[in-house]
C-alpha cells in the first residue's frame, strides 16, 4: 500500500534532520506523527517513530540530569559543517560575521574567540554551518578544539593577507593540523589520520598588498589547495567563497514529488554526490526504500518524468517521484 506521505510529514522529517537540540528533535517527531497518514501502509514508520521520539526523550532527560558539557561539541546542521582555522588576528570571525549575520566579538586584537561559534551561510536554497574556532600558534592549538575540527566535513583556512607573515600563517596552520593527523584532500594522511577537503581563504583582500599576498600563495599553494580571497568590508570573494564550500561538501541537493503534485522545491534533501534513487528512499525512510518499486525523474539531460532504476545516480537539484 503506497505511504502517500504528506508535505507536512516531509517537512517534519527534514525539521527533525536539521534539529540541533533534543528538544528540536522531539517536536519535530511529535509532528511526524501527528501528520503521517494513519493506515496500514504505514505502521511500521509509526511505530519507528514512536521509538524515536521515546527514546530522544530518554536522552534528554539523561543529558539534563548531568553537569558535564563540552563546549568544543558543536551538533550539525544545514548541507554540511566547516571550521574556520587561522592564526590570531587571521580575520575568521569578521568572515563569520559577514558570510552568517552571526553574532561574532571581532576585535582588533588576538584571542578575541575563546569557543566554538557557529553561523549559518546561505548559498542558493540551502544553508552551510560554519564554525568560527579560537586561533592556532605555533605552540599548538587549544585543548578540545582538534576533535571539532576532526568531526567537521571540511576546513576553511584563513589567512590575513595585509599581514606581512601570511606564508607563515599558512605553514602554521597546516603544520598544526598535520601534526594531528589531518591533511588536506589529496594527501595521504598518517595511520589513524584524515585528509580532509580545506580551502585556503585569503581575508582582508581590501587592505594594501592584499592582492600581491594572494597571487604569491597561488603561486606557493595553488596546485595544492583551492585559493580565494575575500574581504568581509567589500563582500568582495564571498558569493565565490559559498559556492566553493557547497563543491567541497561533496553533496547534491534532491527535490521530492507527490504524484500529480507540483515538486517542494524549498527545502531540498541533501545526500553525498554519488548517491543513487535507493538512497534517497532511505533518507526519506528506511521502510520506504524497502517498499520501493519504481521512480521518475526530472532533472537536467533527462527528459521529464523519466523512469529510473533504484540504483540510478542523482545529480544536483534533480526531482525525484517515489512509488511504493
Amino acid at each position: 500500500m503506497p505511504a502517500n506521505l504528506t508535505p507536512q510529514y516531509l517537512a517534519a522529517d527534514r525539521a527533525y534532520r536539521q534539529a540541533k537540540t533534543p528538544q528540536e528533535k522531539i517536536a519535530a517527531l511529535e509532528e511526524m506523527y501527528a501528520t503521517i497518514p494513519k493506515h496500514k501502509g504505514t505502521e511500521k514508520m509509526q511505530a519507528d517513530i514512536k521509538h524515536r521520539l521515546a527514546k530522544t526523550r530518554a536522552a534528554a532527560d539523561q543529558a539534563h540530569s548531568k553537569t558535564g558539557v563540552d563546549v568544543f561539541h558543536v551538533e550539525k546542521s544545514g548541507a554540511g559543517q566547516v571550521v574556520l582555522v587561522g592564526t590570531p588576528n587571521s580575520g575568521k570571525s569578521a568572515l563569520l560575521a559577514a558570510t552568517t549575520k552571526a553574532r561574532v566579538n571581532v576585535a582588533p586584537y588576538p584571542f578575541a574567540t575563546h569557543a566554538p561559534v557557529p553561523g549559518m551561510m546561505p548559498y542558493e536554497d540551502i544553508q552551510i554551518q560554519l564554525v568560527d574556532l579560537p586561533p592556532v600558534t605555533s605552540d599548538g592549538i587549544v585543548p578540545g578544539m582538534t576533535g571539532t575540527v576532526r568531526a567537521a566535513d571540511a576546513a576553511l583556512i584563513c589567512i590575513d593577507l595585509s599581514a606581512a607573515d601570511a606564508l607563515e600563517q599558512v605553514e602554521t596552520c597546516l603544520g598544526q593540523l598535520e601534526k594531528r593527523g589531518m591533511v588536506p584532500a589529496g594527501r595521504e594522511a598518517p595511520e589513524g589520520g584524515r585528509d580532509m577537503p580545506m580551502i585556503l581563504v585569503g581575508t582582508k583582500l581590501d587592505l594594501p598588498g592584499a592582492a600581491e599576498a594572494l597571487g604569491a600563495l597561488g603561486g606557493l599553494y595553488g596546485g595544492a589547495l583551492p585559493i580565494i580571497g575575500t574581504s568581509a568590508e567589500t563582500g568582495q570573494g564571498l558569493q565565490d567563497l559559498a559556492a566553493q564550500c557547497f563543491r567541497m561538501l561533496g553533496v547534491v541537493r534532491v527535490y521530492s514529488k507527490e504524484p500529480g503534485k507540483p515538486a517542494d522545491m524549498k527545502q531540498p534533501f541533501i545526500l553525498q554526490r554519488g548517491s543513487t534513487v535507493l538512497d534517497f528512499a532511505s533518507e526519506i525512510h528506511r521502510d520506504m526504500a524497502k517498499q520501493l518499486k519504481r521512480a521518475r525523474i526530472w532533472g537536467s539531460e533527462k527528459y521529464d518524468g523519466q523512469p529510473v532504476h533504484r540504483d540510478h545516480v542523482i545529480e544536483d537539484k534533480d526531482v525525484i517521484e517515489l512509488h511504493v
